[in-house]
């Protein structure tokens, strides 16, 4: 048989004919005096058992595995693997879709930076009229998302109840709010004292007095829980990433409160 007549008979194309040579998988045929390869019946049964066992879910090495005559793996032992995987699979695909119901049946609908966790996205919903008058509320509720994201799993339950406790009263709600507007404030403003050309970020230097005020309000409002454990070496990097995203008093400010809450470590 020529290659392409072995593809038509079992199923496959040439071109996977020609890979599975390749892989070592499919014994090379014999040449005829004119180059061409001469396939016969036995290239066929192997190259069928490859195709049913690719079919099957096999990547190729562990179809070389079962092919083997020694030292690989035997079918029963491949076929085991690939159903604990499979296994493992569903279990993941279940999980997402409870997920995505979750998501779904959410009274509130799924929130603009979603898809998050059923209980941000609840968060998101009671502060909602926040995030509708102030530009800061609503980089927030990313910031939150991205802080979400990056959380490991075992620590999310943390999280949550540090979120929770910032906006768990009307009057957490109006503080937060208050911090909101000051931050608004700031947006165009000047975070040094013009006629002082030195580094902005220097707490002795002069400087608009709403930042300081901005800074504690801040201080006061943020939960400690959602602090890095260590703000100047290991996270640096993520740190002048995330100030850079604010406008120059703003990111003073927050800069200022996140060393007063650091100061006041036990």
């Amino acid at each position: 048989m020529r290659i392409g007549e072995l593809a038509a008979a079992v199923g496959v194309t040439t071109r996977a004919v020609r890979h599975y040579h390749h892989q070592g998988l499919l014994p090379e045929p014999e040449r005829l005096a004119n180059g061409y390869r001469d396939y016969t019946l036995r290239h066929a049964v192997v190259l069928a058992r490859i195709r049913r066992l690719t079919e099957l879910g096999l990547g190729l090495a562990e179809v070389r595995d079962v092919l083997a005559d020694d030292a690989g793996k035997d079918l029963a032992e491949v076929l085991s693997e690939l159903d604990e995987d499979l296994a493992r699979q569903e279990a993941a695909i279940r999980e997402r879709r409870v997920r995505l119901r979750a998501l779904l049946d959410a009274a509130d609908g799924i929130p603009a930076e979603g898809p998050v966790s059923p209980w941000l996205s609840a968060l998101f919903h009671d502060m909602a009229h926040l995030a509708a008058d102030s530009p800061m509320a609503a980089k927030d509720r990313e910031v939150l998302a991205l802080i979400e994201t990056t959380t490991a799993p075992e620590d999310r339950e943390r999280l949550s109840a540090a979120l929770g406790a910032a906006f768990e009263s009307p009057e957490a709600v109006a503080r937060a709010a208050h911090v909101y507007a000051l931050l608004d404030d700031l947006a165009d403003a000047d975070p040094s004292d013009p006629s002082d050309p030195s580094d902005p970020s220097d707490p002795s230097n002069p400087s608009d007095p709403r930042i300081e005020e901005a800074a504690r309000a801040i201080a006061a409002c943020l939960p400690r829980d959602l602090l890095p454990t260590d703000m100047t070496d290991r996270h640096s990097s993520f740190l002048r990433a995330f100030f850079a995203d604010f406008a120059p008093a703003q990111a003073e400010a927050i800069r200022r409160a996140l060393r007063i809450l650091d100061e006041g470590r036990p």
